[in-house]
């Protein structure tokens, strides 16, 4: 049962820390898209009012292109740190269920033959 318990730690742990790096991907493929396609002044008749600070060099957004690459990338940025802590987490169990099995080596040293 513990073995059971351990591998769908480890699963869960995957299954968030792979998309969370998928959604960190795309955040920042948004982002470089935005660097080419977006005006480097603001532009008022099409909203583009909220500035974005990508690599050094300020681009102007609407507020729902903000607001939408703000939620991928903090989404995925939680994400991803929740599966890496429960990865710690297997990690750790795993380690420490395996320092308490009985290796080969202490079978020989209770028989000194």
């Amino acid at each position: 049962m513990k073995s059971m318990r351990l591998a769908k730690l480890k699963l869960l742990a995957l299954s968030l820390i792979l998309p969370g790096l998928a959604g960190l991907i795309i955040s920042a493929m948004i982002s470089v898209n935005y660097l080419d396609t977006l005006p480097r002044w603001p532009v008022p008749q099409q909203l583009r009012t909220e500035p974005r600070n990508i690599h050094g060099i300020v681009v102007y957004q609407t507020k729902q292109e903000d607001r939408k690459l703000n939620l991928i990338e903090y989404s995925s940025v939680g994400v991803f740190v929740l599966g890496l802590g429960l990865g710690l987490v297997y990690l750790e169990k795993w380690g420490s269920r395996r320092v308490r099995e009985p290796g080969e080596d202490d079978k020989l040293a209770e028989y000194p033959g």
